[in-house]
């Protein structure tokens, strides 16, 4: 009982944030956290870090699965359930989501120390590296619904 319940309540998470208004709202996210890292503005950290939690609930879920970010969230979930795919790694294409872990990592300390350059840069990096991410998994994601 608890199991099913658990999975329903997966699937309900899984289905809202698919809304593309919910992915495409995230994506600037990482650099609004870094920037107010930078600014040391706790007020707007804070609110980056209730956007990110709530975000997933806000949408109702999509009509259809026509626009590439529901895809996207779509594919990444399709992703993480396969027995033999994670979310990070050293192999392709978990790399670039990995490799975006630590450019993210690196802007919120580049934010910290007041580096403008090194945090946009990692911000710009982490982004950029989580979109190719998304970008493979569709390609993998629209071949198995194809097929």
């Amino acid at each position: 009982m608890v199991a099913g319940s658990l999975e329903q309540s997966e699937d309900w998470f899984w289905r809202r944030h698919s809304n593309p208004k919910s992915g495409w709202t995230r994506v600037p996210l990482g650099a609004v956290t870094v920037y107010a890292i930078y600014r040391r503005n706790w007020r707007l950290l804070g609110a980056s870090l209730v956007w990110a939690a709530v975000n997933p609930l806000l949408f109702s879920p999509p009509d259809t699965e026509n626009a590439w970010m529901t895809r996207a969230v779509l594919a990444e979930r399709w992703w993480i359930r396969e027995k033999t795919n994670r979310t990070v790694g050293l192999a392709y294409p978990n790399i670039c989501n990995t490799a975006a872990s630590l450019g993210f990592v690196y802007a919120v300390y580049a934010a910290w120390r007041q580096a403008p350059k090194g945090a946009t840069l990692g911000v710009v990096a982490s982004v950029g590296l989580k979109l190719w991410w998304l970008r493979v998994l569709v390609t993998h994601y629209d071949k198995r619904t194809d097929g």
